[in-house]
């Protein structure tokens, strides 16, 4: 008896799904990141308009002033799906964890100068709530923005703000007693240096319209404001003075901060090409929340760094500036 074995090539009839071929064709495949993004925003058959809202559907493109033809052009350059967001956060988690087993075990903590540890604590320890406020504004952002490519990765977001908040609490039980904690939030109810920067956490979290909200919190806010603690304050500052170790426990900060803003700078570059109209309007908004967040973290940085504050505040303006020159916004 003998067997004959034979081999057949079978061809897919097609290489990805439907609604994703619509955007990479019929015979290329897909990558998982366009299989998960691209066209799978809900844009029909909704039951009824919200009661909460009945001038909006449940997805409504119009709960924003700025328009688009189709928003699965505002592709996230890191290309992340749920999948390689873990993943990468994940690694960077590991290095962390690596990081914290470096400066216990060298008692790194208990060799910085005390007001060093106490400089670093007065500063960081109110930015638990600045970034809980971040938090809450990319949730919103997902929970009423339109079109997945910009949501998802706005949730994501917001995921990454609540993980910085969680490290800089753990940052300062390392660094002190619980009591530290309660200190911060003192500081950041009651202190005369952080309620601007709490006014403008508190304005935003009842902006209406998603893309100004984008703008007001990830871009105006943000891109001043980890310059001026992680790059001014932590690294030239901190680390100058004996504290390595909060640097090494920051880390997450800086690098997070520098890969956002790919995505950050991408969507308003691809929104503000669309048309002059919303070229003109996401520049005002740029401007006004970008004055703003200047204004708000003056006292912050005057506390940080004393009179080389202002400097590096406006080092930290000059470049957002630079990357709203570079997405096409207007100064």
């Amino acid at each position: 008896m003998s067997v004959d074995l034979h081999t057949r090539e079978i061809k897919s009839l097609r290489n990805t799904f439907t609604h994703t071929a619509k955007y990479v064709g019929n015979d290329k495949p897909a990558s998982r990141y366009q299989e998960a993004t691209l066209g799978t925003q809900p844009s029909a058959n909704f039951h009824y308009r919200p009661t909460w809202d009945p001038e909006h559907e449940v997805f409504d493109a119009s709960r924003s002033a700025v328009k688009l033809a189709d928003w699965n052009l505002l592709r996230d350059p890191r290309q992340y799906y749920y999948a390689t967001w873990t993943m990468a956060r994940a690694r960077q988690q590991d290095a962390l964890e690596a990081n914290y087993e470096f400066v216990e075990a060298r008692g790194l903590v208990a060799k910085m100068p005390a007001a060093v540890r106490a400089k670093a604590c007065e500063v960081l320890m109110p930015l638990r709530h600045v970034a809980w406020g971040g938090n809450m504004n990319n949730s919103s952002i997902g929970a009423y923005g339109y079109g997945t490519p910009f949501t998802a990765p706005a949730m994501f977001h917001a995921m990454d703000h609540l993980g910085a908040a969680q490290f800089i609490t753990r940052l300062g039980l390392a660094l002190d007693e619980p009591g530290v904690l309660e200190v911060g939030k003192n500081a950041w109810l009651n202190d005369a240096n952080w309620q601007p920067l709490r006014r403008y956490v508190e304005d935003t979290l009842v902006l209406q319209d998603p893309f100004e909200l984008f703008v007001a919190q990830n871009l105006a806010l943000d891109g001043q404001l980890y310059p001026l603690i992680y790059g001014s304050f932590v690294d030239d500052q901190i680390v100058l003075q004996g504290g390595t170790a909060v640097a090494m426990l920051t880390a997450f900060m800086p690098e997070w901060h520098d890969e956002s803003a790919r995505w950050i700078d991408a969507v308003v570059k691809i929104a503000a090409a669309e048309s002059d109209a919303n070229r003109q309007l996401i520049s005002g908004w740029v401007k006004t929340w970008a004055d703003r967040a200047q204004e708000a973290l003056a006292p912050v940085a005057e506390l940080a760094l004393g009179a080389p504050g202002r400097q590096a505040l406006q080092a930290a303006r000059a470049g957002l500036d630079q990357r709203c020159k570079k997405a096409g916004l207007a100064a």
